[in-house]
């Protein structure tokens, strides 16, 4: 039996109609967050993006791709998704901006919870901040890869204040729910990082400005690597998003 946490993740962002975010934030966290862990799926975050007012995302996580069809089957054709529905996917322009991914070695998953989820009716978001930043390139993130990030970048970033939290790479295998679409024909590396607060944040980004040996040796190498630039992401955990 596999020790890693979450096997199989969700990485969804979804972009909503113009203030529509708080309404779904709202929704989803009152009505959606235990019938999904119920049907046999774990909830590990959710997030506002603090860069784009229009946009929520969050994480799903999974023992393995045949429990994630029964589990998906469960909740989306079941009564709470079918009371919900409209409601929740009137805020929704669009849906389908999801990265299936795996931890990219055994100590590379999410860590277990801090704490427990706050209790529905929890209004008060965490201070803490997020970062997700998003590797590309066009074939498969291997082994050699993992060993450079593992290696080169987290120690840069644990030095700069940014200790990675989970580092993930694509799941290449076949979606067992296609009634919910992920993104295909992508190679993606993708690793978390935890802040106290935005002041912590701009800490780190202060540090690795001035850290030398990350922009002369560590950042050309990475570069080589990928395709482009990488993608990061700042997100907010809402009020009872484990992962905060």
């Amino acid at each position: 039996m596999t020790s890693v946490r979450y096997p199989i993740v969700e990485f969804r962002q979804y972009t909503l109609h113009p203030a529509r975010r708080d309404d779904l934030i709202g929704l989803f966290e009152r009505e959606l967050i235990e019938p999904q862990e119920t049907a046999g799926m774990a909830l590990v975050g959710q997030f506002r993006d603090a860069d784009d007012p229009d946009r929520f995302v969050w994480l799903r996580g999974f023992p393995d791709m045949k429990t994630r069809a029964e589990a998906l089957g469960r909740f989306y054709y079941g009564p709470v998704w079918k009371k919900h529905s409209a409601e929740a996917n009137a805020t929704m322009i669009d849906s389908d901006n999801v990265l299936l991914l795996r931890p990219a070695g055994m100590q590379s998953g999410f860590p277990a919870p801090a704490a427990v989820r706050p209790l529905p009716g929890h209004s008060a978001p965490p201070p803490s901040l997020v970062t997700a930043t998003l590797c590309y390139r066009d074939r498969p993130f291997d082994q050699a890869f993992t060993a450079f990030f593992t290696s080169q970048v987290a120690p840069a970033m644990s030095q700069t204040g940014a200790t990675p939290l989970a580092w993930l790479q694509t799941e290449p295998a076949e979606n067992t729910f296609p009634a919910l679409p992920i993104r295909t024909g992508e190679n993606v590396f993708v690793w978390f990082s935890r802040f106290a607060d935005s002041a912590g944040l701009s800490a780190h980004r202060d540090a690795l400005a001035r850290y030398s040996h990350w922009h002369r040796t560590v950042r050309p190498a990475l570069l080589e690597m990928l395709t482009g630039e990488p993608q990061q992401l700042t997100l907010a955990p809402t009020p009872r998003s484990l992962l905060r």
